[in-house]
């Protein structure tokens, strides 16, 4: 098999920034010419085996960072905003949006921020009544999209974050343990917790200093709700230097992001990252030992293990994403080359959706996207109950996978025959960008392709793909 070329300009460059050396210095370092570092970083010559060697070894970075990162999710994100009718006459092809996204990721990413505003106007005019009617109607970014894209592009791991909360877990010794952590934690701090029968999980008077967690919610979940609030008043500062970095361009996004920062102490609390990662490997990723092992829930485990993506010390790359009964995305992320549509729900072929018909069970699929990559797709219902008679009852799946190179480190794939070409059902990421012909559940028609309509035959869909 031919070796594959490497071309990382964009990092290149980026870390030259990060560690504010000129293209000479950054060249002497590395061990090559001036103009062999330029071509490198104009993606006109791959990186050598002495560049990689020499960046391992002069600046300890982890070289597996050269061939990950944004690229793929900004092809993926590219590719969804053409997909959209006003660009029907003007799509690149793949080659070019792959050139952008490895050689221009700004630009990339200016591109995808535009079609988001664009959407957003779009939708406003549609209800123009109500858009009038708000002194708030201002084109700008949802904050809900903002933040999600900001541990996006993050890997959704925030390594500050990450250690911070690794190193509070390891405090946490003796009857107890993190739980009780937490708790004096929050008491050394003249803070009381009290458990008690209210409808809100958690609710905290900064006045009064006193924490009330609801003696409904299930154990797991008010440890992290004691993680929680440990991470917005222990660890302020650091949340506060985050989002600066993050430069969110709303007061509202920073406030979803700073929540958003808190749950990941808390999970990073509950499931500290080296102690984590070692359970996982040796439990095979067994979502319920593990489960049992840490004391959290299988969606927290599920989650925790698509974070885990430290540098030198990686697991396996993982997607995981929730989804609400009526298809539409409520959590997702992927260290994967999968990819999810940022609009609308996901494929409808997808185990995830079955995992309703099921509650209380795991479902195994193999899967292949039309890019020819296999997954290992596990899915489960979680739903959560209200805590007392007649509240109602939230009901979600999520589903965890990686591709199928993994397939040994993973006890759920013991017995799949993941060998056999047939065993795998093929699976999109948005119907408008997904390149099948013969989809018996495709809901809108490609469109990279063109349509034959025949009035007089009608086959599983009323058009053939061409």
């Amino acid at each position: 098999m031919a070796t594959q070329k490497l071309y990382a300009g964009a990092k290149l460059r980026e870390m030259r920034t990060r560690l504010t050396l000129t293209q000479r210095e950054f060249a002497a370092k590395l061990g090559v010419s001036l103009p062999y570092l330029n071509q490198m970083e104009n993606n006109n010559r791959p990186i050598s085996t002495t560049v990689v060697l020499a960046l391992a070894q002069e600046f300890g970075m982890d070289v597996t960072e050269l061939s990950t990162g944004d690229s793929e999710r900004l092809v993926s994100d590219m590719r969804e905003a053409l997909a959209d009718p006003v660009f029907a006459d003007t799509l690149p092809p793949l080659a070019d949006l792959r050139l952008t996204a490895s050689n221009a990721p700004a630009l990339a990413r200016a591109f995808i921020q535009l079609h988001r505003t664009y959407r957003q106007t779009h939708e406003r005019l549609a209800s123009l009544d109500e858009a009038l009617g708000r002194e708030d109607a201002r084109m700008q970014a949802s904050p809900w999209e903002e933040v999600r894209d900001f541990f996006h592009y993050c890997d959704n791991y925030i390594d500050a974050m990450d250690r911070a909360a690794e190193l509070f877990a390891n405090r946490a010794e003796g009857p107890g343990g993190i739980r009780q952590a937490a708790l004096n934690s929050l008491s050394e701090r003249g803070i009381q917790v009290i458990f008690s029968d209210i409808e809100s999980l958690r609710s905290y008077d900064a006045e009064s200093r006193i924490l009330r967690l609801s003696s409904r919610a299930a154990p797991q979940t008010q440890v992290f709700q004691l993680l929680l609030q440990v991470a917005l008043i222990s660890q302020d500062k650091l949340l506060e230097a985050t989002l600066d970095f993050a430069k969110f361009q709303s007061d509202e996004a920073r406030s979803i992001a700073k929540i958003g920062l808190a749950n990941y102490f808390a999970g990073a609390s509950l499931m500290p990252y080296t102690v984590f990662l070692a359970a996982a490997q040796e439990d095979r990723h067994d979502l319920e030992l593990l489960s049992n092992r840490f004391g959290a829930s299988i969606e927290q485990i599920a989650h925790r293990l698509s974070t885990l993506q430290r540098p030198g010390a990686k697991g396996i790359p993982f997607f995981f994403v929730r989804v609400d009964q009526a298809g539409t995305i409520t959590k997702r992320h992927s260290a994967t080359r999968l990819q999810f549509a940022r609009f609308g729900g996901a494929c409808p072929l997808w185990n995830v959706h079955r995992a309703f018909e099921t509650p209380g069970h795991f479902l195994l699929q193999l899967a292949e996207t039309p890019d020819g990559v296999r997954y290992i797709s596990l899915a489960r219902d979680v739903s959560k109950s209200g805590g007392s008679f007649g509240a109602p009852v939230r009901r979600y799946a999520i589903a965890l996978g990686c591709e199928v190179r993994h397939a040994p480190a993973l006890v759920y794939a013991d017995n799949l025959d993941i060998n056999n070409a047939s065993a795998y059902e093929p699976i999109g990421i948005s119907c408008r960008i997904c390149e099948r012909q013969t989809c018996h559940q495709r809901s809108v028609p490609p469109l990279e392709r063109r349509l034959t309509i025949d009035a007089h035959t009608r086959g599983t869909l009323p058009y053939e793909v061409t």
